[in-house]
């Protein structure tokens, strides 16, 4: 499962962020370190689901009417505060939280209305843009430390005469998912010595921040949009980074008004049907946030994931059957199963991502579209619904 991790300094809205996105309670509160130890949970990404090219909608629990949610894992770790890097604040418990983190949501409080150390300030007395850097110089700074740390073992390593540059470095920053093919890559695009003892502080930094930049790509959630000044959002918006604009507290109002039958919504929706049932107080309040989805394209929240995944780390959904014809498994359940897959995968991926004994038994592929094989060396797209057949 791919792994999403919320960033940023405290009291930005990441609790709130995530108790939206998993309907998991957690500690909520205005004051910095809310979070202590990492909450992780399940939330989704959402994509069409093919079955609205078909009569009737599938019968997976994760599809709502032809909204398909994809499952991953979500991490909400505690604020970062300035010096996170050298341990201040729980920066290093924070940083190590994101150790496995495959792309990471940096929630910015757009409104302005929280200091550098996330205390409460007036709204808008806070420049959101020194927030945006912030999340990024601190893991780079991290991992450059890290990298500084065991660089003698590099060192050592190089006096072998069977030494290679590239294996010995994806050995050392395996743990942040890099291995041999992404350093090959990002050495290519740095200028360092050939003999690693030559190396200084300023190569060692470059390769962490290119590393970190590799590894850990970032999405901008602008949060609590709903009461920020326009120009701030608008200005976050001009940047030459991704950014999308959310309010985490409308999402959480949402979702409880959702189950509890007064508004039909489903996460990632632009638009809200307000029920019957609500009260004065509960229409304004929700008529407003209503407001602020038309005016930004929804709450956000479920942007921001669906960009994290399908954009910055470049990946589909696949979905495996068992019967080409009836798009089902072997019990009927019409598309049950939905996988994500970095793109340029190919249906022996999609095999091993169903199990390993698929496979390794691998026989051959039939596109459930067509009805007809197809190549193993097939790439992959966006909602293919793929037979695999294997001795398995």
């Amino acid at each position: 499962m791919l792994s999403i991790a919320l960033a940023g300094k405290p009291n930005a809205g990441k609790s709130t962020f995530y108790t939206a996105a998993t309907m998991a309670e957690v500690d909520v509160a205005n004051y910095p370190f809310t979070t202590i130890d990492a909450n992780r949970g399940v939330s989704y990404v959402r994509t069409e689901c093919p079955c609205l090219e078909r009569e009737e909608r599938c019968n997976a629990d994760n599809c709502e009417d032809g909204k398909r949610y994809v499952p991953v894992e979500l991490i909400d770790v505690a604020g970062l505060v300035p010096g996170a890097h050298e341990g201040k604040g729980l920066g290093n418990q924070f940083l190590d939280a994101l150790t496995n983190a495959d792309v990471i949501v940096n929630v910015v409080d757009a409104s302005g209305g929280t200091n550098a150390k996330g205390e409460p300030v007036d709204v808008g007395s806070h420049d959101p843009l020194e927030d945006i850097d912030f999340v990024e110089e601190e893991m780079d700074l991290w991992l450059a430390g890290i990298v500084d740390r065991n660089w003698e073992g590099v060192e050592r390593a190089s006096r072998s005469p069977d030494f290679d540059l590239d294996d010995e470095l994806a050995e050392m920053l395996s743990g942040f998912g890099a291995g041999p093919t992404e350093i090959a890559t990002i050495l290519r695009d740095l200028e360092y010595p050939d003999d690693p003892i030559q190396w200084d502080d300023e190569h060692r930094e470059n390769l962490a921040r290119e590393v970190r930049a590799t590894t850990k790509p970032i999405v901008v959630a602008a949060n609590k949009i709903d009461v920020a000044p326009q120009e701030n959002v608008e200005r976050l918006l001009d940047l030459d980074k991704p950014v999308v604009p959310t309010t985490a507290e409308g999402e959480l109002a949402l979702r409880r008004a959702a189950e509890n039958d007064l508004v039909d919504y489903d996460p990632g929706d632009e638009t809200i049907d307000i029920g019957d049932g609500v009260n004065d107080a509960q229409r304004e309040a929700l008529e407003d946030l209503a407001d602020t989805m038309a005016e930004w394209g929804g709450t956000g929240v479920q942007a921001a994931f669906d960009y994290a995944v399908y954009e910055l780390l470049d990946h589909l959904t696949a979905y495996p059957v068992e019967d080409a014809a009836k798009w089902s498994d072997g019990s009927g359940n019409v598309l049950p199963d939905a996988f994500l897959l970095p793109d340029g995968s190919t249906p022996v991926d999609l095999a091993y991502a169903v199990h390993s004994d698929i496979g390794d038994g691998y026989l051959h592929a039939v596109d459930a579209r067509s009805s007809r094989e197809i190549s193993d060396e097939y790439e992959l797209e966006e909602g293919d619904v793929i037979k695999i057949v294997s001795t398995a």
